[in-house]
């Protein structure tokens, strides 16, 4: 396991530098791998979350399914807010709701959270073991938890294949 995690941040170092360089020559490959290297020793343990990421095939498929899904979530409620701050006559009931969640890996957790928290209207406030407390721009009270628990499902079901 942390041997994966290592390798991973590895990956990770070598990919940021490469983007950052943006040349593949042999003397740009070889500084980079040195500095990622380096970089990768430095920060080895604080690296144990990156185990926790599963590399089998329907584990990626599910990373680029969740990818595609946090996309379209994103542009519908950047949409959804912009319409609410044009037409201020349109009502909002902002309000925080517990929504306990299947995932039993705390980065799966960490990336729900944040991916909820990216998108515009809702913010995680905490994390109290399965349970995320979010706060929402638009929560109607009949149904605030069955609403919550959609917006959770929405991304949960890839995070559970690709985290656990």
């Amino acid at each position: 396991m942390r041997a994966k995690a290592i390798l991973l941040q590895f990956i990770l170092m070598m990919g940021v530098w490469l983007l950052l360089s943006g040349r593949v020559t042999f003397e740009n490959l070889a500084a980079g791998a040195i500095v990622a290297l380096v970089i990768t020793m430095m920060t080895t343990s604080r690296t144990s979350m990156l185990g926790e990421i599963r590399l089998t095939p329907r584990a990626l498929g599910a990373h680029l399914l969740f990818f595609l899904v946090f996309l379209r979530e994103l542009i519908r409620s950047n949409l959804d807010v912009a319409r609410r701050v044009l037409s201020p006559s349109l009502p909002i009931h902002p309000g925080i709701v517990k929504v306990k969640t299947r995932l039993r890996s705390p980065l799966g957790r960490f990336v729900l959270a944040n991916a909820i928290t990216l998108t515009p209207g809702t913010f995680t406030v905490d994390i109290m073991g399965d349970s995320l407390f979010i706060h929402w721009l638009d929560m109607a009270p009949e149904d605030a938890e069955a609403a919550a628990r959609h917006i959770v499902s929405r991304f949960e079901k890839y995070l559970e294949v690709a985290y656990g």
